[in-house]
């Protein structure tokens, strides 16, 4: 590798999603006509081919409604909030987002 260069970088760490997560992907695309797509993504998911999946306790679904109701000023949805209280209790500091809630959260690395 030439000075100056930058390294192409391979994620090595898992990819971790939540079956709250994994049911809003395949709601989304059914309702936006991409049904026999949701199947093929939907049989990976349930496989965890993708992705591990973490499921939400119901503990963590208290937490996530706490965090939406005193964060009432913030544009984070319930989804947005389970989320932030899965990845404390997993202790996952990065996440692959494409919007910027999980930037306002302070406490999560986003990549891309």
């Amino acid at each position: 590798m030439e000075w100056g260069e930058d390294p192409i970088e391979t994620n090595t760490e898992p990819l971790v999603t939540t079956d709250d997560v994994r049911d809003e992907l395949l709601t989304l695309m059914k309702i936006r006509g991409e049904f026999r797509r949701a199947l093929h993504v939907g049989a990976s998911l349930f496989a965890e081919e993708i992705t591990q999946i973490a499921w939400v306790l119901p503990d963590d679904m208290q937490q996530a409604w706490g965090i939406l109701r005193r964060y009432h000023d913030k544009g984070w949805n319930f989804t947005d909030c389970v989320s932030l209280v899965m990845m404390e209790r997993l202790g996952i500091e990065r996440a692959f987002a494409f919007d910027d809630h999980f930037r306002q959260f302070g406490t999560v690395i986003v990549v891309l």
